[in-house]
């Protein structure tokens, strides 16, 4: 048997933390869930998730620092980052991108996009 990929998912929103909760480990995936940027970071600092799902719009770190800081330090540098937000102009998108996600996927969620890019993602791991 596989070993399960680890994702950490990094939403203020419970309701959506319910559905990376219940909605990945069928899909083979180990998930653990930050309800804020601070959380996230005190994950980080015990353990290495395969991937990290970000939402933009927190209270305390939006997504978009977050992932640029992640990315920044050399032991997190190298967990390729999937937002996915509620956003969905350009410039959003865009700047996620430039700060080194690797893909996006817009709110609401459908569990099947979200599946293609993640195995994408990994696979290119």
């Amino acid at each position: 048997m596989a070993v399960k990929k680890k994702i950490l998912a990094v939403d203020d929103d419970a309701g959506i933390c319910q559905l990376y909760e219940s909605g990945l480990p069928p899909m083979g995936f180990d998930v653990t869930c930050a309800a804020s940027g601070k959380q996230a970071q005190t994950f980080l600092k015990k353990e290495l998730p395969d991937l990290i799902l970000m939402d933009i719009m927190m209270p305390d770190i939006d997504g978009i620092t977050l992932t640029r800081e992640i990315l920044s330090q050399p032991r997190t540098s190298k967990i390729p980052i999937l937002i996915v937000s509620g956003l969905s102009d350009a410039a959003t998108l865009n700047d996620a991108l430039l700060f080194g996600a690797v893909d996006y996927v817009v709110k609401p969620l459908d569990f099947d996009v979200l599946k293609t890019k993640i195995d994408r993602i990994l696979g290119l791991k």
